[in-house]
């Protein structure tokens, strides 16, 4: 399904965000530790896939999808903006 460019929110000064709606993706295996500046993750309560760009040492229950090795701290200086998943080789 990729690449896949969706509609994203800027939200809390931490995550690009695109809410599904709860139960909108498979939920899968959670984890509730320490994220990672880059990490992609599934919050299943809201249906929210994010994209982590800065930390604030929260920890909260969701799916690890993958991880961006850099250039994430773009984000900061952005509103809401679309935002295109590829995968690279």
């Amino acid at each position: 399904m990729l690449p896949l460019t969706l509609p994203m929110e800027n939200l809390y000064g931490r995550e690009m965000c695109r809410r599904f709606g709860a139960g909108a993706l498979p939920d899968g295996e959670t984890r509730s530790d320490g994220y990672e500046v880059g990490d992609i993750a599934y919050w299943p309560p809201r249906g929210s896939l994010v994209i982590l760009y800065a930390q604030n040492g929260e920890r909260f229950e969701r799916v690890h999808l993958g991880h961006i090795d850099g250039g994430v701290k773009i984000f900061r200086s952005m509103g809401d903006v679309d935002v295109t998943f590829e995968l690279l080789r």
